[in-house]
């Protein structure tokens, strides 16, 4: 097996361990989805993605990310925000900047479900905040834009959640 496919084998693997730890963690059954709980309560429960949910809250999209949707999260690591310039979040934290916080949060939305199996290379997709990401697809794995899709296919009761290993940012910023 080449190189990157066995890479891209180990990927999924990884993605599929991941989301049976945080369906653990959610409380849900093993093996099974994680219906009853929404987006935030997944972000929530994942020590990871604490960054990402101060955000949320900050930008005041807890209640929306816990509507029915379906939304498509691709959600940043702590270290995706760990890795922006530094001062940049402490920044969009603020209340002055607000709604340059939403603008980045909703392009990491896309409305509806879009499972890892419904991608293809090439593939653009509008996001909540009106522009477009573009998903890759190779050997190596899946990219939005020039973040990697480091776990896939998430199940949540209102959508699905990609974790990514970058923050995305808009073509207007």
């Amino acid at each position: 097996m080449k190189k990157s496919k066995f890479f891209f084998v180990a990927m999924i693997i990884g993605s599929l361990m991941f989301a049976t730890n945080v369906n653990a963690q959610c409380g849900s059954d093993s093996g099974k989805t994680m219906a009853k709980n929404d987006i935030v309560d997944i972000a929530v429960n994942t020590d990871f993605l604490s960054t990402l949910v101060a955000a949320v809250t900050a930008g005041d999209l807890v209640d929306v990310l816990k509507s029915d949707g379906p939304f498509t999260v691709f959600a940043p690591t702590n270290e995706a925000f760990a890795a922006l310039p530094a001062g940049t979040l402490e920044s969009l934290l603020k209340e002055e900047n607000k709604d340059q916080l939403i603008q980045i949060l909703t392009y990491h939305v896309v409305a509806g479900e879009v499972k890892s199996t419904d991608l293809s290379d090439g593939m653009k997709a509008k996001t909540v905040e009106g522009s477009e990401i573009k998903i890759n697809i190779s050997d190596s794995g899946a990219m939005i834009n020039d973040a990697n899709v480091t776990s896939a296919d998430i199940v949540a009761a209102n959508g699905i959640v990609h974790v990514i290993d970058r923050v995305i940012l808009p073509p207007s910023l």
